[in-house]
């Protein structure tokens, strides 16, 4: 009788979460599916299937997916926002893991006020967060703009091909990851510090035991230690900057299109739903793809630890 009780715990625990996905994730992706695959004559529901001779054959059209591989609009849109996805999540990554592994290494007293410091963002709305960045990066009145002008990053910045002119630090690829930085930061932070802080110290100990400088062990174990978290943040991170809409939209510039607004338009400027339907589907293809790689390598790495 208990161990039924367990079993059906155990399936109740479980089943919340899957009916979740399923009711809020995989039927509104089957309907974005379905309409990607009628006609860009309007948004009618038409059927995918019609019964020909007593048997059933599809009528789906992939007339907007050939568009979209045909278009370099496209093409350009989803390679932009894959760039500057991996970048952001590369700048957040050497950003975040030192301040995580001295969050893991501070005395108990301090980390409950590291911990809200990283926290802290969240209790500000998002918006007016990203927005305050476009006060902040103006060349006549932001502080931070002045800063960095006055200190010559400008120049440095036009010669990367990160700010359109001299002296216009605002919309521009330079704001762009800036903003998208300083949004994600704290989702790279906290899986890192997590994993650090669950490390057990007296690897590194043995590892200097047996001759190993500090760099040495910082490399050899705490990095392969703290894989798990590093692939959690980098997730945490690209996936929500490869579809991001408010902050190009607030702090990027013409040649920062990215994804999500070329989606937004299909939608509601265009009104053309089978094609903007087709461009949230290969987005969220594209998003799997990394994923199923990182946890391909995460089951390969931990066959070979065991």
């Amino acid at each position: 009788m208990a161990s039924s009780r367990a079993s059906w715990g155990r399936r109740l625990v479980a089943g919340v979460p899957a009916a979740w996905l399923l009711v809020f994730f995989l039927l509104p992706f089957l309907l974005v599916l379905r309409i990607s695959l009628l006609p860009s004559d309007g948004v009618q529901l038409g059927t995918l299937f019609t019964q020909v001779d007593g048997q059933w054959r599809f009528t789906g059209q992939f007339e907007s997916y050939a568009l979209i591989l045909q278009d370099s609009l496209y093409l350009s849109t989803y390679g932009r926002s894959l760039l500057y996805a991996a970048v952001t999540t590369l700048v957040c990554l050497a950003i975040g893991y030192p301040f995580a592994y001295f969050m893991a290494r501070a005395s108990a007293t301090l980390q409950p006020l590291l911990l809200m410091g990283v926290m802290l963002p969240f209790w500000t709305s998002f918006l007016l967060r990203v927005y305050a960045w476009k006060g902040l990066l103006d060349a006549q009145t932001g502080w931070i703009g002045r800063l960095l002008i006055d200190l010559g990053m400008d120049r440095a910045l036009f010669r990367l091909g990160m700010i359109p002119a001299e002296g216009q630090l605002m919309y521009s690829p330079f704001s762009l990851v800036l903003g998208m930085v300083y949004t994600y930061l704290p989702f790279m932070v906290l899986p890192l510090y997590a994993t650090l802080s669950k490390m057990d110290l007296r690897l590194l100990e043995a590892a200097q035991d047996l001759g190993a400088t500090a760099w040495q062990a910082f490399w050899r174990v705490t990095v392969p230690l703290s894989r798990s978290g590093i692939a959690a943040g980098a997730m945490l991170v690209f996936i929500p900057c490869v579809g991001e809409y408010v902050i190009p939209e607030l702090l990027g510039g013409p040649e920062t299109l990215m994804i999500g607004r070329v989606l937004w338009d299909e939608f509601f400027a265009n009104n053309d739903w089978p094609v903007a339907s087709a461009v949230a589907v290969l987005m969220v293809l594209l998003i799997l793809l990394p994923m199923a790689l990182l946890n391909r390598s995460q089951e390969q790495a931990d066959g070979g630890r065991r």
